[in-house]
Parts: C-alpha cells; sequence; structure tokens
C-alpha cells in the first residue's frame, strides 16, 4: 500500500502564514486559522508543505484502512481558502445556505474572499465539523 503523502509535519504555521505572498490571503488565512484554534482548542500543525491542520484523529476507511488526519484543516490556494470538512456536504446544507459566497465540491468549503461570509456562520459551521470528528461512533 503506497504511504499517505499529506502528513503531519514539523513545519512552523507562523512561518507558513507569513509566507503567503497576497497579502488579503494571508489575511483570510490568519481569520481561518484564528476560528479553527478556537472551536477545536487545539494548536495548528502543518499537514504536507500547504495545509494547516487542527486537532487529531483516526480515519477509517470502508475497506478498514486506517490513517492518521487532522480534525479540520484549511488551505490558502491561490484562486480560494479552501476549507476541509468532515462528514460530508449533506451535514452542512443549513449552514451553506446561510454562510454568505462560497463554493463547494467533494467535501470542501471554498471562500475566495473570507470578508464575504458571515463570520459567525462560518464559526458555526467548522465548530459542526468538529462535532462530527468528535462524535462517539458505533
Amino acid at each position: 500500500m503506497a504511504a499517505l503523502k499529506t502528513q503531519a509535519t514539523e513545519g512552523s504555521p507562523d512561518e507558513f502564514l507569513a509566507a503567503i505572498p497576497d497579502e488579503r490571503r494571508r489575511a483570510d488565512a490568519r481569520i481561518v486559522a484564528g476560528l479553527l484554534a478556537r472551536v477545536t482548542g487545539e494548536p495548528p500543525v502543518m499537514w504536507g508543505k500547504a495545509i494547516m491542520g487542527f486537532g487529531r484523529r483516526r480515519l477509517r476507511y470502508d475497506d478498514g484502512r486506517e490513517i492518521d488526519w487532522m480534525e479540520v484543516g484549511f488551505s490558502p490556494r491561490k484562486a480560494n481558502t479552501t476549507i476541509y470538512l468532515s462528514g460530508g456536504l449533506d451535514s452542512y446544507t443549513d449552514i451553506l445556505a446561510r454562510l454568505g459566497k462560497h463554493t463547494t465540491g467533494g467535501g470542501c468549503l471554498y471562500l475566495k474572499n473570507v470578508a464575504e461570509v458571515d463570520s459567525a456562520v462560518l464559526e458555526e459551521l467548522l465548530a459542526r465539523s468538529v462535532a462530527l470528528v468528535r462524535a462517539p461512533r458505533d
């Protein structure tokens, strides 16, 4: 079985944020990092070179394979800030309807500009994602 490419690293989250070249994207990343730290109560950890994750969990696939993974994370990509949610997007339909300008795909939330969404609703969405991960499993 191939090794997972995206793994926790010793990279510095502060240095990562400071190195984001676009000023608005950097400001958005700092806002999202602050929200994620607040809702998880966990410090940021770099996953690979471009993803900042918060919290840790054991992710189990349907085939029984397990990997170490973040509870929730994000990446400040060139075109948007990508937020990696848990539980599938159907778990967030009600919140996404109130969020503001965004797009989604494959379990990810894409924000071109964090100022174009309601920050309280974004925090609610992130908190739900964390709660889904932390909920007891049968």
